[in-house]
């Protein structure tokens, strides 16, 4: 299969799953968006007026809703290839399609979520400007570390299936250690914010989106290239590691 043919599959595959999950359900395609927004208000609800933490709605959109595309990309797409074991038993595909079908579907969502998202802050007074187009590479860099959590997540699940609930554990862990519902400039001390920021890339993803939408500020463009560079790194080392145990991959599926 030649990368056109890879491309031109993926893309037929993911719009059809799409297309199959939506006529399952009644509001069909606005789930897209009433899901994230629902887990916004939640947080809303408990962050804000419960605890009051002083921490506006848009504030807890620009955290929540690149953390969803995160965990739900990463959680679903390192179980794709366990769950297309009928089609790896008759059919002989690189098994690296599979994450990458997963993460197209949720790619396709994220567009539209995001275009809400740049609606509901410019409804709450954020001014649009040219600094909002640096979205881009931190867009960007959220898909490489997606790319590479779910490209190392789905290849371990394939042999040990109890990979799956570190998974869960630490999607969890990071959803409280990466400045969803708080602000990690808040953290007095200058050393631990710098670690934080340095050794939790979602931390520091979630950080530049708020910089660049909210903050009218620039991100740390020095640690990005860094960033994005590491996650390219890995993600070539990945797919030799895909193309190597391709067949073994198949192998333990398909037997286990």
């Amino acid at each position: 299969m030649n990368p056109l043919q890879f491309i031109s599959l993926l893309d037929l595959k993911a719009r059809m799953a799409l297309k199959s999950e939506a006529s399952k359900l009644y509001l069909s395609y606005l789930w897209w968006v009433i899901e994230p927004m629902l887990w916004v208000l939640a947080f809303y609800f408990v962050f804000t007026i419960l605890l009051e933490m002083g921490r506006d709605i848009a504030f807890l959109m620009c955290g929540k809703i690149p953390f969803l595309w995160f965990s739900k990309s990463v959680t679903t797409g390192s179980n794709s290839i366990v769950a297309s074991k009928g089609l790896i038993n008759q059919v002989n595909i690189p098994k690296v399609f599979f994450p990458y079908q997963s993460l197209q579907e949720a790619l396709y969502k994220q567009w539209l979520v995001f275009l809400v998202l740049f609606a509901l802050l410019i409804f709450y007074g954020y001014n649009t400007s040219w600094h909002w187009l640096w979205v881009l590479p931190v867009i960007v860099a959220n898909y490489l570390l997606i790319l590479l959590c779910t490209l190392v997540g789905a290849f371990l699940v394939s042999y040990v299936r109890d990979i799956r609930m570190l998974i869960n554990m630490g999607v969890l862990f990071l959803m409280f250690a990466s400045g969803i519902f708080w602000d990690v400039n808040d953290i007095a001390d200058p050393v631990k914010r710098e670690a934080l920021l340095t050794w939790n890339p979602v931390a520091f993803i979630l950080d530049a989106y708020r910089a660049v939408l909210m903050r009218g500020e620039m991100f740390d463009h020095q640690h990005m290239i860094v960033l994005s560079a590491v996650m390219l790194g890995g993600i070539v080392l990945m797919h030799l590691v895909y193309r190597l145990f391709n067949q073994s991959i198949a192998s333990k599926v398909i037997n286990s």
